[in-house]
């Protein structure tokens, strides 16, 4: 397989093999149907050590993850010593405290305070490598990043392939690169989101709870409106495969009345989504204070215009399916008595699919300026403090600057994961949905066709020498021909459109509630 040969390419080189019996293998139309099957196996699989050897090779030393971070854009503060206190505290001396006291012959000396309204002014520097072994979660963020760029590679290859040599028989190994990506963001969503309920003072675990519970009502919700006002074809998708697994079991002997109900079915998606919002609720009230603070950073009317964009990214895909306000209107518009459509529909699903890459490359783009916003907290505590009487701590002081930088990979994947959890669940769609990328499609069939070969031309027609290995495949590539006359387009369609459109709807919930909250609960 690793020299781009199925297992039918090479069986019939076997010692023993007879060159008349070789030739009768070939001309069989079922060996013929699996040595294009695995030869189309044999390329992708090329294609993917081709691209783990590049990941192994060359990421480790030209990261994107790395350079996102070590570009020289971003300056974190410094900070101070404990000597430049005392000095700006007018503390000179060394040594003892007048403060020590003596317990049992040892000397116990309370840690030095300065007064909070110090004049203080934090140094700057560049992040560079150095700096980002001393960062919490960066092996994380590295990855995660570096690990989507290397699924989207494959799987623009993979696109580029298919419409070039438009493939029969085919396994999409780029769709399971795809899902490695949203299992790896998931997992490290979850990971960020144990850690806030394991502090035992703060109220985060209370938070994180509520709006899973919000979340799961808000799903229960959506999953019973009407089609004619959120367009994801669940409704349908989810009939059609319940038919289609009806006529294999009934085709298999066995009477059922579908593998699972519909309320069943809407109850764990439900479940599964509270999770995500669960998950995203912290990204979300993150990305709300990062726009308020990018807001008051940026000077450039452009830059802000940007920004309000970006902000706004999860709210126009949301829109993209409310019927009323974007299909209806684009297909039927009021140009007089006779409405004329704008498009068709599969042009308008191709545009809301680029759309939603478009907004994400948006949001790439605008990382630098949420990041540096995020690390100007460090001076913007030391201001706050100012403005308050008493006295502090060096520790507690040197703690709070330090507490931003040491932070930063931690905020970057919680700006990260949700924008690969949408990119890569768009490019699913695309694929699993039977979608096209060009602006006029040609009309694709989204019905199940049926694969399936004949069980006794298996036996019959081959040979018992290699026959058990070719069986073998054979019935491989007719189990999966049946996994698709099940899963059909129009399932895939309805479950990515709706997965899709959650993941935009909780992050853009979670960071209006979390603007409210910083813009008008938040004391100055």
């Amino acid at each position: 397989m690793s020299r781009g040969a199925g297992p039918t390419h090479h069986l019939p080189q076997r010692a023993g093999a007879p060159g008349p019996l070789r030739k009768q293998h070939l001309s069989c139309p079922t060996a013929r149907s699996v040595q294009e099957y695995g030869g189309v196996i044999g390329i992708q699989l090329v294609v993917t050590m081709v691209m783990a050897s590049v990941m192994q090779k060359i990421i480790p030393h030209y990261s994107l993850a790395r350079w996102l971070l070590c570009n020289g854009s971003l300056r974190w503060y410094q900070h101070p010593t404990e000597e430049e206190l005392r000095i700006l505290a007018g503390k000179q001396q060394k040594g003892k405290s007048k403060k020590d006291r003596k317990y049992n012959g040892h000397i116990e000396s309370k840690p030095l305070t300065i007064p909070k309204d110090i004049d203080l002014h934090l140094e700057t520097k560049s992040v560079t490598e150095v700096d980002t072994l001393a960062l919490h979660y960066f092996p994380e963020y590295q990855w995660l990043v570096d690990f989507t760029v290397a699924a989207t590679v494959v799987y623009l290859v993979t696109e580029v392939y298919y419409n070039l040599m438009k493939p029969t028989q085919e396994m999409n190994i780029s769709l399971v690169w795809c899902l490695l990506v949203l299992s790896f963001a998931i997992k490290v969503l979850f990971s960020l989101t144990t850690h806030y309920f394991k502090v035992e003072d703060g109220g985060e675990r209370s938070v994180c709870v509520t709006f899973g519970f919000f979340f799961f009502v808000k799903a229960m919700a959506v999953l019973i409106v009407t089609e004619n006002y959120l367009e994801f074809g669940l409704e349908t998708g989810f009939t059609n495969f319940s038919d289609s697994a009806m006529q294999f079991l009934e085709k298999q002997g066995l009477e059922s009345q579908g593998p699972v109900s519909k309320l069943t079915f809407k109850f764990f998606l439900a479940l599964f989504c509270s999770l995500i919002g669960a998950f995203l609720t912290f990204p979300g009230l993150r990305l709300a204070q990062m726009h308020l603070d990018a807001l008051n950073l940026a000077t450039e009317k452009i830059t802000q215009t940007l920004l309000h964009i970006n902000f706004l990214a999860p709210l126009f895909m949301v829109l993209l399916w409310v019927k009323p306000i974007t299909k209806d209107y684009i297909m039927n518009p009021p140009l007089g008595k006779e409405s004329v459509p704008l498009m068709t529909e599969a042009t308008f699903d191709t545009l809301r699919l680029w759309l939603i890459i478009v907004l994400c490359a948006l949001r790439l783009a605008m990382m630098r300026s949420h990041l540096q916003a995020y690390l100007n907290l460090a001076q913007k505590c030391v201001d706050q403090m100012k403005k308050e009487a008493g006295r502090i701590s060096t520790v507690e002081l040197q703690k709070m600057v330090a507490r931003v930088f040491y932070y930063l990979c931690v905020i970057a994947l919680q700006y990260v994961a949700p924008l690969v959890m949408l990119l890569h669940t768009t490019l699913l769609l695309k694929t699993l949905g039977n979608h096209s990328w060009g602006i006029y499609p040609e009309p694709v069939s989204t019905l199940p066709v049926d694969h399936s070969l004949p069980s006794h031309s298996v036996h019959s027609e081959l040979p018992s020498a290699d026959g058990k290995m070719k069986v073998t495949v054979t019935q491989i590539t007719v189990a999966l021909s049946s996994l698709k006359n099940i899963f059909t387009p129009l399932l895939f369609r309805g479950l990515l459109s709706f997965l899709t459109w959650w993941i935009a709807a909780c992050l853009f919930s979670t960071s209006l509630f979390g603007l409210f909250y910083h813009q008008y609960l938040t004391v100055a």
